[in-house]
């Protein structure tokens, strides 16, 4: 990985806009309930945070499975969790949450911090051999949907979180545990998606679409489910 500021710097500014301008539609959803800028700017650095403990993870699991699909299945698990736990750490109890929506919100700023740095890094390469643009718009994909991809994913475990702050009993660890189980499974879709393309040397447009049309499809499920949320309140 290069050293040279500049590659990082650019590298940095093109994988963080996307995020932050994902994170001011979800925070102008939020007006009614707006979360403290201090806590949201920590859960945001978390995320990217959680990048580096997911990095000797997958790695990890790279080496020890020999299953390319459990590979895929896992390395979305590890990602899924790790944003979870990001979270959960520092808000579980606190008077951060005290409406559903923080859970979605803070869940979001998490994921997309996550996928600023992810995407840094993914970025990195190209920009030093100064094949952005043709990387961006040919085999590079997961660029172009990671953030998306991270946003819904942790949207729907952070609107089962919210829900089940409406519940007792057995019915809310359901509901949190359906969740997490929705959003791996949603993120080993898209990983799966990723491999099927890179296998067509990344050329097949109509494979781009069906995977861009998915994430938007969820995407606008994940808004409708986060409207009903904010009733809820």
């Amino acid at each position: 990985m290069t050293n040279d500021p500049k590659i990082l710097g650019l590298a940095f500014i093109g994988g963080i806009i996307p995020s932050l301008l994902w994170l001011w539609f979800w925070l102008k959803e939020d007006k009614k309930n707006p979360e403290p800028k201090g806590m949201l700017t920590i859960i945001f650095i978390m995320g990217m945070l959680a990048v580096i403990c997911v990095l000797p993870i997958q790695k990890f699991i790279q080496a020890q499975v020999s299953s390319e699909n459990w590979q895929l299945i896992l390395w979305a698990s590890s990602e899924e969790i790790i944003k979870f736990m990001a979270v959960i750490l520092l808000l579980y109890g606190t008077k951060y949450i005290d409406h559903a929506t923080d859970w979605p919100i803070y869940l979001i700023t998490a994921a997309l911090g996550f996928a600023a740095l992810e995407n840094a890094l993914f970025l990195t390469k190209p920009i030093e051999i100064g094949a952005t643009t043709v990387g961006l718009l040919t085999g590079h994909l997961r660029f172009l949907g990671a953030t998306l991809l991270h946003t819904v994913a942790s949207g729907i475990l952070g609107i089962s979180l919210g829900i089940s702050m409406h519940i007792r009993g057995f019915k809310r660890k359901f509901y949190v545990f359906s969740g997490l189980v929705l959003a791996i499974a949603l993120h080993s879709v898209f990983n799966f998606f990723i491999i099927k393309i890179k296998g067509t040397n990344g050329n097949d447009f109509l494979e781009i679409l069906k995977v861009f049309g998915f994430l938007w499809v969820v995407t606008i499920i994940v808004m409708l489910l986060f409207e009903k949320v904010r009733r809820m309140d």
